[in-house]
């Protein structure tokens, strides 16, 4: 069968991140994929996982994706529409694209991107410290180019990343985008510990310095990851593949994910009357 690369976007807030785990009670979502597969006869009750496959990321617990990116030996009735009918409703298939039989979602990406939106205030509010935008795009400047983040990740081996970090202020909002041709575990929510960091004054621009030195950080100096649910897998490029839009498939994953934008805001009132109403 041919070949063909699926762009997948997904709410990660269910799901133990997107890698099948050795659990097999742990939701995630590759699981929810497969079992799609498997119900459409694509993948043999029996199989591993399909013939040709490979996923571009594999995002930690909690983390959403745009444009996660999957291939696999499949039919041509196989659209993203086909997909999405036996997918869970936070999972949606939503492009997809011809690949040449030796394509490897993982190892052909020549660019990924991440974006984070971190909660940061120019002002303290709630207890939550004001960050300073001078300072914030300081440490972005600092932690782009190419660097050994070991101590920005549990990975012992290859740990060499070229970075590409871009902030833009959005209200409370600061959104931060991190571009690399791959990424280490744990790396971009780290990297957003850091620059959080520094931006808020609690550490020195300095500190980065000493972060991206080869020798260890001290237990007590180490970074931790940041919160995984304001991360997003929002970019993956392949030069060679041209992805084509199912019209079908796209609108019913921003039906799916508008109502979710909805049920999130009215949650939120709900709570900012609960804290409103103990003042």
């Amino acid at each position: 069968m041919p070949r063909r690369a699926f762009r997948i976007a997904y709410d990660g807030t269910d799901y133990h991140g997107f890698q099948r785990q050795p659990q097999p009670d742990v939701p995630t979502v590759e699981d929810a994929i497969f079992d799609a597969l498997r119900d459409l006869s694509v993948l043999e009750p029996d199989a591993d996982k399909p013939a040709g496959y490979a996923a571009a990321g594999r995002t930690d617990a909690g983390v959403s994706a745009l444009a996660q990116t999957i291939a696999l030996e499949a039919p041509d009735w196989l659209a993203p529409r086909a997909l999405n009918g036996r997918l869970p409703a936070d999972i949606r298939a939503w492009a997809a694209a011809d690949a040449p039989p030796d394509f490897h979602a993982t190892h052909h990406a020549t660019r990924r991107a991440y974006t984070y939106h971190l909660y940061a205030p120019l002002t303290e509010t709630d207890g939550a410290p004001a960050v300073d935008d001078d300072r914030f795009h300081a440490a972005c400047e600092a932690l782009s180019g190419t660097h050994d983040v070991r101590n920005l990740t549990p990975d012992d081996h290859n740990t060499e990343r070229s970075l590409a970090l871009e902030a833009e202020r959005d209200g409370d909002y600061l959104v931060l985008t991190v571009a690399a041709g791959g990424f280490s575990r744990e790396l971009v929510r780290r990297l957003v510990s850091l620059a959080r960091t520094v931006g808020t004054g609690d550490a020195p621009r300095e500190k980065i310095d000493r972060v991206l030195e080869p020798e260890p950080l001290p237990g007590h100096e180490g970074i931790a990851p940041a919160s995984p649910e304001p991360l997003v897998l929002t970019d993956v490029r392949y030069p060679d593949l041209e992805f084509e839009i199912d019209d079908e498939a796209a609108q019913s994953a921003r039906s799916v994910f508008d109502r979710r934008r909805i049920d999130r805001r009215t949650g939120a009132r709900v709570a900012g009357q609960l804290t409103d109403g103990m003042r």
